[in-house]
């Protein structure tokens, strides 16, 4: 059995439970560590005790370096405890550090993956902060085996041209983990309003948009009632001066809290009509570049898209012709765009989606096996690095894990 020692910056992050799921379907043994940022029961993993590194604090760069710097110094300590593993996996940058330090520590020659799901702002830059970064990230990323990212663009626009890394790289797109359920079993079902009910238009999951927040409380003010906000998920609250007082105050919006990925997805996507897949935290970079993890479970369940034309995930809507495409970031489009919504434009572009091949938005068991058999290869072989002319193949395949 490959045993996985995985590194992770958000130990309540969602995301790194679906993707912990992930490994022990494909058959591995994962050791769990890092820090924590909050409390969150649902992100807990049956079976899994996480060794924890530490406490960090969200949008605060400087506290996370030295939280990082002072784990590095007792990281021999932590993992004491740990069988040697065959594989070590960094989740993001500062992580990606200290998997470099616990490979030292076992003396092994053991590869090391760099998984990078989001390209932060402060890599971005062209002052000496970006550049030193950048720095870090060719330094600890000199030795890795492989690059897991979750888009093309992620490739197209930063790692190719700018990272200085030269890394074979596995394209592991944010689809909806379901072991359980076989695609055939996955039909979404159309469900306009009942007479007199508002559309629903659910912003699911990392909630850290300003931008949205208050352009969706324009939208559905200016529609005065027509149009209901659902919001749900992890709100990032050092990004809002009050999320809560501005939901308060917000008449056609609420917040329904967290949930169970991907246990309640069926639920909570089955109650709204559209979905919300644009983010400007990071407009023009990272969030223009990233493919979200609510693309792919709203298309499952057959939620309409919304993104906004010039982005990474208009381009994917665009080639399957679907979802519903904002051209320009504030209410006058947004109000153009749905205002006239009735039942049979709805029903247009709801069966659009749900004609799509459900294998588009979901992994399997053996997407899985997949997965722990690509990192099982790596301890046997160096791996061969994928053209990045193969990208729009990539994008466009459909048969599970690229």
């Amino acid at each position: 059995m490959l045993h996985i020692l995985y590194f992770v910056h958000d130990l309540a992050d969602p995301a790194v439970r679906r993707r912990v799921l992930m490994l022990q379907a494909g058959g591995a043994l994962v050791t769990l560590a890092g820090f924590r940022r909050d409390d969150n029961a649902l992100a807990a993993i049956h079976g899994i005790e996480p060794i924890e590194l530490g406490k960090t604090k969200d949008a605060q760069f400087g506290q996370r370096i030295t939280a990082i710097a002072k784990s590095a110094m007792k990281l021999r300590s932590a993992l004491r405890s740990v069988a040697r593993p065959d594989v070590i996996i960094g989740r993001n940058l500062e992580m990606l550090a200290l998997a470099d330090r616990a490979k030292s520590i076992f003396g092994g020659d053991m590869p090391v993956v760099y998984e990078c799901l989001d390209i932060h702002r402060l890599l971005l830059r062209d002052d000496l902060l970006g550049g030193a970064l950048r720095g870090a990230e060719r330094h600890f990323g000199a030795g890795a085996a492989l690059l897991i990212t979750s888009s093309p663009a992620f490739v197209e626009r930063y790692f190719r041209p700018r990272s200085g890394l030269k890394l074979p790289f596995m394209l592991l797109e944010n689809k909806v983990l379901s072991i359980e359920t076989a695609a055939r079993e996955v039909a979404p079902m159309a469900r306009p309003p009942a007479g007199g009910k508002p559309w629903k238009i659910g912003w699911f999951g990392a909630l850290r948009c300003r931008k949205s927040l208050a352009l969706l409380d324009e939208f559905s003010r200016r529609m005065d009632g027509r149009f209901e906000i659902v919001l749900r998920g992890r709100p990032a609250r050092s990004e809002f001066a009050d999320f809560d007082g501005f939901v308060r105050d917000a008449p056609f919006m609420n917040f329904a809290g967290a949930y169970r990925n991907p246990e309640d997805l069926s639920t909570i996507y089955n109650d709204v009509q559209f979905s919300w897949a644009i983010d400007f935290f990071e407009e023009g970079l990272n969030s223009s570049w990233l493919l979200p993890n609510r693309l792919y479970e709203g298309g499952l369940y057959g939620a309409v898209p919304i993104a906004v034309d010039g982005t990474e995930t208009a381009r994917f809507l665009t080639t399957r012709r679907i979802g519903l495409a904002l051209e320009k970031p504030d209410a006058d489009h947004l109000v153009a765009l749905l205002g006239a919504m009735d039942e049979q434009h709805y029903l247009a572009a709801f069966n659009a989606v749900a004609a799509q091949d459900r294998k588009q938005w979901m992994i399997d068991r053996a997407d899985c096996h997949g997965l722990v058999h690509r990192l099982a290869a790596l301890t046997r072989s160096n791996e061969q690095s994928i053209d990045v002319k193969a990208l729009p193949q990539l994008h466009r395949n459909r048969g599970g894990l690229q």
